[in-house]
């Protein structure tokens, strides 16, 4: 059974002439007596009577009359589906992001792209850097955002973000009041410290800017969200070094100042696989480079 044949059977089941049915499909009147009979011989039933006066649908025929226009309709739904996720008008975007992205810009580039693609199903799922490739890997996600630039061979990656560490210190701190802060100066300061496990280019890279002040740090507590790390700080369980965007998590208790002499970056990278096809993933993409927002200090600056 061919859709074709139940095209026009559906047209024929209308007219109930083989002459109007015909010019209604645009063909000849002998093709669409084949066609039928080759869909009686498919179904295995009488669909139509025919006489040289009338033609008239048999019960069977009525029977599925109306399976027919369904089946159609569902065909068109679903061709029209596929034609509008290749075209990224529908289909679903799976995204993977560590914390600070939610204070460098991607909330407000998720909501222009969805207003931009409202038919588009986002699902948002919080993951460290490690996590985030063994999804990509898995196919559970279709774009990350981590921190490292460090992938398997079979994804891509784009920075996005570069921009300066500061010093995360508790307000009542000796050195809350300085405009600046020099990293030396946390030497004998209890730190907290984002974790190895769940981000090791971070992890290392901090441990590289107390390393180039000349002191490792005294890490007495390790966590896994950027987030945890200002709490704590907040609560005075010691000083940290975060990325410039999170002064804008605006939890009391906390203060940042920029770190003089350090010319070390805080980067975030866009992840994806490379196979892709899914066209939503660059648009997210060129929708996060078009607007930085806060993260003014992207990659491009």
């Amino acid at each position: 059974m061919e859709l074709r044949h139940l095209r026009y059977f559906v047209v024929l089941a209308e007219e109930l002439h083989f002459g109007r049915a015909a010019r209604r499909l645009a063909i000849s009147q002998p093709p669409l007596s084949v066609a039928i009979r080759q869909l009686e011989d498919s179904v295995g039933a009488q669909l139509f009577e025919r006489s040289s006066k009338a033609v008239r649908l048999t019960p069977a025929g009525q029977a599925l009359q109306a399976s027919a226009l369904s089946l159609l309709q569902a065909a068109q739904e679903a061709a029209t589906e596929a034609r509008q996720v290749a075209q990224g008008a529908a289909g679903r975007l799976r995204i993977g992001f560590v914390g600070s992205m939610l204070y460098r810009g991607l909330p407000q580039a998720l909501v222009r792209f969805q207003a931009a693609h409202p038919a588009v199903r986002v699902t948002l799922t919080e993951l460290n850097s490690a996590e985030q490739m063994a999804e990509l890997l898995h196919d559970r996600l279709d774009i990350g955002f981590a921190h490292t630039h460090r992938v398997p061979a079979e994804l891509d990656c784009r920075l996005l973000v570069s921009e300066p560490f500061v010093a995360c210190l508790p307000a009542g701190h000796r050195l809350a009041r300085k405009r600046a802060v020099a990293v030396g100066q946390l030497k004998d300061e209890p730190f907290v410290l984002f974790s190895r496990s769940a981000s090791p280019d971070y992890h290392a890279r901090i441990l590289s800017v107390c390393a180039d002040a000349g002191f490792y740090p005294e890490v007495r507590m390790q966590v896994r969200h950027w987030l945890a790390v200002v709490s704590l700080v907040s609560q005075g369980m010691g000083v940290a070094l975060v990325p410039d965007a999170m002064r804008h998590c605006a939890l009391p208790g906390a203060v940042f100042r920029p770190l003089a002499g350090s010319g070390r970056q805080s980067e975030a990278y866009g992840v994806w696989q490379a196979a892709s096809r899914n066209v939503l993933v660059p648009r997210l993409l060129e929708e996060l480079a078009a607007h930085p927002d806060r993260a003014g200090r992207a990659a491009s600056d």
